[in-house]
């Protein structure tokens, strides 16, 4: 009789995903932004000292800090540091503005923040006043601080079902949540796709050119190139005429990417001139890759599109089209290994294949839940199974389609826009007497933010100044580039019908 195979204990604090690989390919590159590099002994060499930078800051484990820090290898060093720390890693836009880092750092009550030098201003500000702590870094302050402290080289203990993570993310009501990511959600998260779906050996160089503020990036980019001792190769701000040089210069073998990302580089001409041979694997999600941008990328780049689906509340993957069939384009594949994913009524009754229903995901990588949140909680994981509010089928082939998303989610350019967050800005102008904000198709960013307004009676106000006013408060991502004054389509109680709201997304309507 054959005993079965076990897989070896996997050590709850995921800062052992760094330190694994450091004491195995020392010398080998971590990180890379241009001409400058981080091995792995450079890399855990610079978080440990930075332990002892958070511990002179009074962030013990358990504590929250906020990292606003954009795509540079220092990102991975702080990244590590807090978790090596024992401390929950709070991670942020650095693009964001001061009223919505405040809302981040007032609702995690975090110890610190961690800002990069050349954004710092807003996340300053933000933690002024909250009365956060906070530490603005750069290269030359972080080697002065590395010169100044011995490295504290333990890990400190934590339970897989600690948080690790608390990713900030906005629910159709507005108010962003935190999702809590346990050290055992993003540690089975990742090595099940280093393994499984990236196959990632040491040899492998990934593109890095995701945020890695978000799961995306900050999961299936940094974590997984570190678990298998590879690189990633980070692109500070993704620019298409950049990226054919990037995948020659570093020999990039793994692209991840967003849609828009996909159909920028496929409109620019494909490689070009460059050398893109190296590629042997591409990854698409965030939202649904269109067949022909997919087909044309494969066709121009001679590399597998491999499109799949997931949330920050799964840590993020949930399903794939995986290396191995079956595979069909237009579909999120199959469940992950160790992750079962069905098709349910609105009372969480299972559906048959064929017929559309809430897509629910149960396994290691559904979050611990919402920070400080119980009902919404409650309300999102029942019996175990996550909610996504997303609608799907399941084909009688076991593959599924997303075929709806959560009613009036925007994802412009792979982020995630929620029109009440908009709405609430807009409503803040004393003009504004009522406000819709809608999606409308775009040839590049896959969605447009789109706003139609109702003034005041006697208030004067105009869509260019509406315009600036909510792009002055959000990140740029955000803010309407289209904005319509016009009377809102209503109902019969009087409720705002969005459905009936139509909004051209002509190019010539859009600011510069």
């Amino acid at each position: 009789m054959s005993r079965p195979v076990t897989r070896p204990a996997v050590p709850a604090n995921l800062a052992t995903l760094l330190t694994a690989s450091a004491e195995r390919v020392a010398a080998r590159i971590a990180v890379r932004l241009g001409a400058e590099t981080l091995s792995y002994a450079e890399l855990a060499d610079g978080s440990a000292r930075t332990v002892a930078v958070l511990r002179d800051h009074g962030v013990g484990p358990g504590d929250r800090v906020g990292l606003m820090v954009p795509n540079v290898p220092a990102f991975a060093v702080l990244y590590y540091a807090i978790l090596r720390a024992g401390a929950v890693v709070v991670p942020m836009n650095p693009l964001l503005k001061a009223r919505e880092v405040r809302h981040c750092l007032a609702d995690s009550g975090a110890a610190l923040l961690l800002t990069w030098e050349d954004h710092a201003a807003e996340g300053c500000a933000a933690a002024a006043d909250c009365g956060t702590p906070h530490l603005v870094v750069g290269p030359a302050s972080l080697r002065e601080l590395w010169a100044a402290h011995e490295p504290v080289p333990e890990v400190a203990d934590r339970a897989g079902e600690d948080t690790a993570v608390i990713l900030y993310t906005s629910g159709t009501t507005g108010t962003p949540k935190g999702a809590e990511l346990t050290h055992a959600n993003l540690t089975r998260n990742t090595e099940v796709c280093a393994r499984t779906l990236l196959r990632l050996g040491e040899d492998d160089v990934i593109f890095g050119g995701l945020p890695l503020f978000h799961s995306f990036g900050q999961v299936v980019g940094l974590n997984c190139a570190v678990a298998a001792g590879a690189c990633l190769t980070l692109l500070a701000r993704f620019d298409p005429a950049e990226v054919p040089a990037l995948i020659e210069r570093d020999r990039v073998t793994v692209f991840l990417g967003v849609p828009t990302m996909y159909a920028s580089l496929l409109a620019r001409g494909g490689p070009g001139t460059a050398d893109a041979s190296s590629l042997r694997l591409c990854i698409s999600g965030g939202a649904a890759l269109p067949v022909e941008v997919l087909h044309g990328f494969e066709t121009a780049f001679g590399c597998t599109v491999l499109e799949g689906y997931g949330l920050s509340e799964t840590s993020p993957v949930a399903s794939f089209n995986h290396p191995e069939g079956p595979r069909r384009t237009g579909t999120i594949g199959t469940p992950i290994e160790g992750v079962r994913m069905r098709i349910q009524d609105d009372r969480g009754h299972p559906l048959p294949d064929g017929e559309p229903g809430e897509i629910a995901v149960r396994g290691h990588n559904v979050m611990k839940g919402y920070w400080r949140r119980p009902e919404v909680t409650a309300e999102t994981i029942v019996d175990g199974w996550l909610r996504t509010g997303d609608i799907g089928v399941r084909d009688p082939d076991g593959l599924f389609r997303v075929v709806d998303r959560k009613k009036d989610l925007i994802i412009r350019g792979g982020f995630n826009v929620y029109p009440r967050e908009i709405e609430e800005v807009l409503y803040e102008h004393p003009a504004v007497a009522e406000a819709a904000v809608v999606g409308v198709p775009h040839p590049t960013h896959g969605e447009e933010v789109a706003a139609v307004v109702t003034l005041r009676s006697g208030a004067v106000s105009t869509p260019d100044e509406l315009r600036d006013f909510v792009r002055a408060r959000v990140a740029p991502y955000k803010y309407p580039r289209l904005v319509r004054i016009a009377d809102l389509p209503k109902g019969p109680t009087g409720k705002i019908l969005k459905r009936a709201i139509t909004v051209s997304a002509d190019p010539a309507d859009e600011p510069g």
